[in-house]
């Protein structure tokens, strides 16, 4: 690993298991981006509250020259606050690969566009807090998409009415939207199903 790694943890025990997942993620990012200058991981536990379970918190900051500096975050949420400390790190790392990749393909001018692959869709339901929300497209459904899936770390611009492309992949469950861009952002404010 040639990348300068800082692991941070708090109100958790780190283990050799967990610091070696860890170094593995990294090593995997290194491979998607060889001048990768730095990578900061934050692993915290915040004070549990009455649900039971064990939420997680981890951000991965990341610097890429010329001066990129990449931010991930994942928090655990109602739904997910069961999962083991690996499995939401290798969730919050594979969006860090994939932020990644798409820097790298920016710089190389290697993004290409796949007009028959993207489509349109409005923003109809966000969840700031927890960082999702869904998209309606025009053929009528609703797709799931995660803050680390709208370019340019756009998400807190998007409104409920904003017009966006997006890609369609399989996620975990069921299809999702990704590489979500703003086209066209409403001049006035709508309600939002903000929780």
């Amino acid at each position: 690993m040639k990348v300068p790694l800082e692991v941070f943890f708090q109100g958790i025990s780190k283990t050799p298991d967990i610091e070696d997942l860890i170094r593995e993620r990294v090593a995997k990012l290194e491979q998607t981006c060889s001048y990768l200058s730095s990578c900061k991981v934050a692993v915290e536990s915040p004070q549990k509250h009455q649900k039971s379970g064990d939420p997680f918190r981890i951000r991965i900051n990341m610097t890429v020259p010329p001066g990129h500096e990449l931010v991930v975050k994942e928090e655990s949420s109602q739904g997910d606050i069961h999962d083991a400390l690996p499995k939401v790190l290798r969730r919050v790392f594979d969006a860090a690969r994939r932020q990644l990749q798409e820097l790298v393909e920016r710089q190389r001018g290697e993004v290409k566009t796949h007009p028959q692959q993207e489509a349109t869709a409005l923003v109809v339901k966000l969840f700031r807090r927890r960082g999702y929300g869904f998209l309606k497209t025009t053929d009528g459904r609703e797709l799931y998409f995660h803050r680390n899936s709208v370019l340019e770390d756009d998400f807190d611009r998007l409104e409920v009415g904003t017009g966006v492309r997006f890609l369609e992949e399989a996620g975990e469950k069921g299809p999702q939207a990704t590489t979500v861009q703003i086209v066209d952002k409403p001049g006035s404010r709508v309600s939002e199903n903000e929780e």
